[in-house]
């Protein structure tokens, strides 16, 4: 395994003086670089078993150019491996039970389809990273059969899941054994090289050693400079070498309890002030009002903001900071809980909600003000007659600005704005003029919401 990553390493020194390398933006002292192309992407994650009724690469891949027409550039695909069998849970078992890190699920394809799979999906002009699961496997893992040793063992030398977990269909793996952290990085070198994916959301990122993780940024930056990874964490250390993006978590509880009735719109004034002390200035947050585990586990953002909420906040969620995700259904207005260990497909409809997320998606791609991270624009709230009700806000970056008003009750409200910028601003959902709101005022319906942009 050590060969093979010294192998790479070598190899990248001697063609960087005759290859061109891909263009990074924003390197940090640290070392963290932003590929060029990540800085106004926004991500799709989709479900591969739930995502057709068919639940394979080959038919994902005849839904991929939809999926780009909405504005996506970033296609994240949940783990991709065979799943273990051994303490398997439901008929399917989780997809972040790992049986083989160098294989995939057959029961999604082939190889051969993965790669038809990213091949479509960069013709169509998108980058894909696959779902990472390092901090465990599957207790029937190839690794089992010969290297006990790369796993944390209970008091009688067997396999154990994660302590202080319930996901006893995984074995928790040992990151102080260095041979184990170089297959753990050979096998993420594989898919950049052999099957040409763009990087990593990498699986309860928080629970591995931050140092693991520099060190395999800096190893897997070898194979491919652009690489881009994603942590499903929020600590700030992961950012200084090693992840591009990490989640918004903290900004999701705080929608979930102002929908509840347990936060309130100061709250988000609280978390804009001092985000900048929790996220360093080069990272990029990504924001969202669902994805695969708060489906599953916590109830779908119809559940948790209301049949007319779901879209205020999706509008609040995708414009407020960071790089918006949408997740497999979102976009058919699913109001459906997908089962997470068995087969159940998404119920697709009439699409009702595409229009929307592309809205949504494109204006994120074409606004400077809403880029990611240290490529977006400043932010500022804009004051109103009911601050307790309706937050708005201001996105600035040279003439490229965004303005957000939404009403996050169930009541309707009348309202008049401090400083509403003055210019040429188009509505992007509806004929309203911002010029006039900000002479007259405006009447906002319950969870009612408007956008106006710069062109």
């Amino acid at each position: 395994m050590k060969q093979f990553l010294i192998l790479i390493s070598a190899l990248a020194i001697l063609t960087a003086c005759n290859s061109p390398q891909p263009e990074v933006v924003n390197a940090t002292p640290q070392g963290l670089v932003h590929p060029e192309w990540s800085k106004n992407a926004s991500i799709y994650e989709a479900n591969i078993r739930q995502h057709t009724a068919e639940g394979t690469f080959s038919a994902l891949t005849t839904d991929l150019e939809r999926i780009s027409t909405m504005g996506v550039k970033i296609l994240w695909l949940m783990p991709v491996h065979p799943i273990g069998e051994v303490n398997r849970k439901g008929t399917k078992g989780s997809y972040y039970s790992v049986k083989d890190y160098k294989a995939v699920n057959p029961e999604f394809g082939t190889m051969a389809d993965f790669d038809a799979l990213v091949a479509e999906a960069h013709r169509l002009g998108m980058k894909v990273i696959i779902d990472w699961v390092a901090n465990h496997s599957a207790f029937d893992n190839v690794w089992t059969e010969t290297h006990l040793d790369w796993y944390n063992l209970d008091s009688l030398g067997k396999l154990q899941p994660p302590v202080g977990t319930d996901w006893w269909d995984v074995a928790d793996l040992n990151f102080d054994n260095p041979e184990m952290r170089a297959a753990m990085i050979d096998a993420m070198a594989f898919w950049l090289s052999e099957a040409g994916v763009d990087g990593f959301r990498c699986d309860v990122a928080g629970s591995v050693p931050t140092d693991f993780w520099n060190e395999c940024a800096a190893a897997l930056r070898n194979v491919n400079p652009d690489v881009y990874l994603l942590a499903e964490a929020e600590q700030i250390d992961l950012h200084e070498n090693a992840f591009n993006a990490a989640y918004g978590w903290e900004f999701l509880h705080i929608m979930n309890g102002i929908a509840k009735g347990e936060k309130t719109l100061a709250d988000i004034d609280s978390y804009m002030a001092t985000k900048d002390e929790k996220i360093p200035a080069n990272a990029y947050r990504m924001y969202f009002t669902t994805n695969h585990d708060e489906n599953s586990w916590n109830g779908t953002e119809f559940v948790r903001f209301g049949e007319k909420g779901n879209e205020t906040y999706a509008v609040l969620a995708f414009t407020i900071d960071g790089m918006p995700l949408v997740y497999s259904g979102q976009e058919a207005a699913m109001n459906h809980v997908l089962a997470f260990f068995e087969k159940d497909t998404v119920r697709w409809g009439e699409y009702r909600l595409q229009e929307f997320y592309t809205k949504l998606l494109k204006l994120h791609t074409t606004n400077e003000a809403l880029w990611n991270g240290p490529f977006g624009g400043d932010f500022k709230r804009i004051n109103s007659t009911d601050n307790e009700n309706v937050y708005a806000f201001m996105r600035t970056k040279g003439d490229h600005q965004v303005v957000t008003i939404c009403n996050l009750s169930d009541k309707t409200t009348k309202v008049t704005f401090e400083n509403l910028p003055s210019g040429a601003f188009s509505p992007l959902f509806d004929n309203e003029s911002l010029g006039a709101i900000a002479a007259n005022g405006l009447e906002l319906a319950p969870f009612g919401y408007h956008i106006f942009h710069t062109q």
